[in-house]
């Protein structure tokens, strides 16, 4: 199991990075101002399992550091109560994550560091969760927490709908690619696959490798990952992929799991939402790189989210229709999958008002598209001539 991220990881903060950071960034304050506004004492806990040093030597704030910036204006703004479990396992990552830590105490939020590994503070992190939401960020160099215990937490003590539990981690494409080598390989080590063995759930994995290590092969497993943890958690679980450049095979998948429809919902917004800031970067870096370029990589490959979003209005205009006759009148939000399709966690949400619109335009629901946010649109039948 890995322990951490080196020194040349904390220079400053790469482009997988800017994705997974402005997902938490759009994501997290949601979460927690729509469960914690409810909960008891207006609380929420937190895990960091794999925290790292919490900011990069340029300055940049990484996942800790933005985490406690959102638990502090939540306090001011919203009277959210916070507690923090940051855990890191490398020495010196632990001393500078204290350190970015030590920054934030006078304001409150409860933070509880650990240095060691995440298994150790499952347990605290449990105790001081009963009753209020949960949300665990497991983001490793590597391989994770054994699939055994992750399943058994979030099929027993965080089993239940309310208080919720949502889970986002960090599944390692580049890990199962080389740990999948040794299937095939007759110098393969058994050692090393058993530990991937323990991060899945079982040697089912070798069999996808048995033809060598394709992208087929990788996506299967990321596949039939998700699709196990849903099955023995009750969670609905889906993957963003993570690349570090745009024409790059993924690096990891960041997994989520939900028992909320609106988690589902909002994650998917947040991770379109993400995406365009990904890609904001990308051309940045290229533009500081070359910058006498006439035209940037980035540039002339991004897909232009508008015109997405164009496509996707006429799709899921259709997904719409195709709801109301299967089930009469529903919640948008009760359907989010069927709703987005394809084209879930790659348009903002807005997209369904304007597909609402578009289908009363054609007199296909007497519903309007207008007013509250999009998630808690209603599509109606049209009235009776």
């Amino acid at each position: 199991m890995a322990i951490g991220a080196g020194d040349e990881y904390w220079k400053e903060q790469a482009l997988p990075s800017v994705f997974k950071h402005t997902l938490l960034d759009k994501y997290m304050p949601q979460f927690t101002g729509m469960t914690g506004s409810a909960a008891r004492g207006r609380r929420v806990v937190y895990l960091d399992g794999y925290a790292g040093r919490g900011r990069y030597e340029d300055g940049t704030r990484a996942s800790v550091e933005r985490i406690l910036t959102i638990a502090q204006n939540q306090h001011r703004n919203a009277g959210l109560d916070w507690t923090c479990f940051f855990v890191e396992q490398d020495d010196e990552s632990a001393v500078a994550l204290v350190q970015v830590i030590a920054e934030y105490a006078a304001v409150r939020v409860t933070v509880f560091a650990h240095h060691g590994a995440v298994l150790e503070v499952l347990d605290d992190v449990i105790a001081a969760a009963a009753g209020v939401p949960l949300f665990l960020f497991l983001d490793p160099c590597g391989l994770g927490v054994p699939y055994h215990q992750l399943t058994e937490l979030l099929s027993t003590e965080r089993s239940q709908t309310w208080p919720p539990t949502e889970i986002l981690l960090n599944f390692s494409l580049e890990a199962v690619r080389r740990i999948g080598g040794h299937v095939m390989s007759p110098k393969g080590n058994e050692t090393t696959m058993a530990r991937l063995d323990a991060t899945v759930g079982g040697r089912w994995w070798r069999q996808r490798f048995a033809a060598g290590v394709t992208n087929k092969a990788v996506t299967a497993v990321v596949q039939e990952f998700c699709t196990r943890l849903g099955a023995d958690t009750g969670m609905t679980v889906t993957s963003v992929p993570v690349r570090r450049a745009p024409t790059h095979k993924p690096i990891y998948h960041l997994v989520f799991g939900t028992r909320s429809p609106y988690g589902l919902w909002v994650f998917g917004d947040s991770t379109a939402r993400a995406t365009q800031a990904w890609w904001d970067s990308c051309e940045e870096v290229e533009a500081d790189t070359d910058p006498n370029a006439l035209f940037t990589v980035a540039a002339t490959m991004r897909p232009s989210l508008d015109t997405i979003e164009e496509v996707a209005v006429g799709r899921i205009t259709e997904n719409l229709a195709a709801l109301l006759a299967q089930h009469g009148d529903f919640k948008v939000v009760d359907h989010t999958i069927a709703v987005f399709g394809e084209h879930y966690g790659q348009v903002r949400d807005l997209v369904v008002r304007k597909a609402v619109q578009e289908l009363h335009k054609q007199g296909r629901t007497a519903s309007d598209g207008r007013g509250g946010r999009p998630r808690e649109l209603r599509v109606i039948r049209p009235a009776s001539p």
